[in-house]
């Protein structure tokens, strides 16, 4: 995909893009779901077919973004391999062969008079989706939309702008191998800052619900600009709480997976918390596997007495999404007081109990209110893939319409059906 080059100002630009995403959400609504998943398999097939383009326009990405002096773990973010390429192929054949989320029955019941009343699962409308750095959101987001029958518009950011570009252009060669029309799934063509400003203030004609997916930058603008209602998370808080009880090596594997396996994604770990009583069985060991692995601690001063490579914490060090190899550190007297800390610096996103107990973690699940929970299990499961939704937009930390991962099913709304044999109401 190119820059827009022609003369054209922001409005005009935006307000032709959202006509046709309505016009196309329209003509979704009503359209087959053996379509929409053949153009979702044939948009696979291309990205396979065309990973030669993908990987050329990624590399003109890296080469900015290493000019830019990005962090690793916003290369790590945006770089693309033919493994990953493959991933993201592989992820628009799972979401087609996931059942229809439209036209589903969610509950059906028979009033006295005979009226037969039916709630029926429909599409959003006009999905606005915006992103940062990594263009594998590209695909997924497009696909959950199309599968869920909502038209997208999709604002890529500047640091995956060819990236996203190129597979772009392979969802497109979906769309027209399946018959659908085009603008099902646009591309804003311009890095201009003044189209997200537009997107979110100025078109709830056109747009029914915006999806912001990157920084807490993005995350708060979005929420803060958006005259549409929004699905989002501010950002990825995590915590691991291993609880007295805790398996020594369950502890370390788990603890270090969910830090360590990819530090930049959203259910990355942030702080470790640990109970006092098993604080001196366990700190050791876990956080020198996490050294070991190249992570920095950051410790209260339980944490420093039994850890010699920890550095002290600060308060804001428990509020802080590092994103990066580094996490805090920090002794609790009991599973009352991780709650606690939780309640008071996690931003409601993933949390971790490693216990053998299940008394302990059933208490842990009922104080704890975060969208995922997970007992002997690494946060980083907290994605949609893993869930079984084929792919996901987000992880949705409010408490409106959609919670935890945002697949296809997320995706859609509801109407009501009724049924009569010619009742009127007296």
């Amino acid at each position: 995909m190119k820059l827009k080059t022609e003369v054209k100002s922001i409005p005009e630009l935006m307000n032709d893009i959202g006509i046709a995403a309505r016009k196309a959400a329209r003509e979704l609504a009503g359209s087959e779901a053996s379509r929409r998943d053949e153009a979702l398999l044939e948009a696979a097939a291309a990205i396979m077919r065309r990973s030669g383009e993908i990987i050329a326009a990624n590399e003109k990405d890296m080469e900015a973004g290493r000019s830019r002096n990005l962090s690793a773990a916003m290369l790590d973010r945006l770089a693309l391999d033919h493994e990953r390429i493959e991933a993201i192929a592989a992820g628009l054949e799972t979401i087609a062969a996931l059942p229809n989320p439209l036209g589903k029955v969610l509950a059906e019941w028979e009033r006295p008079n005979g009226l037969k009343i039916q709630r029926v699962s429909v599409p959003l409308g006009v999905i606005g989706i915006i992103f940062e750095s990594r263009p594998n959101v590209t695909a997924d987001a497009a696909a959950l939309c199309l599968k869920s029958g909502n038209a997208v518009i999709l604002r890529g950011g500047s640091e995956s702008f060819h990236s996203s570009g190129a597979i772009y252009q392979c969802l497109l060669d979906g769309l027209n191998s399946a018959g659908i029309g085009s603008k099902a799934i646009q591309m804003i063509p311009t890095t201009d800052r003044d189209a997200v400003g537009y997107l979110l203030s100025s078109m709830s004609e056109y747009v029914d619900v915006v999806v912001p997916r990157g920084g807490k930058s993005l995350i708060r603008r979005v929420q803060l600009e958006a005259r549409v209602p929004v699905i989002g998370h501010l950002e990825g808080i995590c915590h691991v709480y291993l609880h007295g009880s805790a398996d020594e090596t369950m502890a370390v594997d788990i603890t270090k997976n969910a830090k360590m396996r990819r530090t930049g994604i959203c259910g990355a770990a942030e702080t470790l918390l640990v109970d006092e009583a098993a604080a001196a069985r366990l700190l050791p060991v876990v956080c020198g596997a996490l050294v070991e692995a190249g992570c920095e601690i950051r410790g209260d001063e339980a944490v420093q007495r039994l850890v010699p490579d920890a550095v002290p914490a600060t308060e804001e060090d428990w509020s802080t999404e590092y994103l990066d190899s580094i996490i805090s550190v920090k002794v609790v007297p009991n599973i009352s007081a991780a709650t606690a800390h939780i309640a008071q610096y996690g931003s409601g996103h993933t949390e971790c109990i490693v216990t053998s107990s299940t008394d302990a973690a059933e208490q842990f699940f009922a104080e704890v209110d975060s969208a995922i929970l997970l007992h002997n299990a690494s946060t980083q499961f907290a994605d949609g893939g893993e869930f079984g939704m084929g792919a996901e937009i987000g992880i949705a930390t409010g408490r409106i319409h959609a919670r935890g991962p945002v697949g296809a099913e997320q995706l859609t709304s509801y109407k009501y059906v009724v049924r009569g044999t010619g009742q009127t109401r007296p």
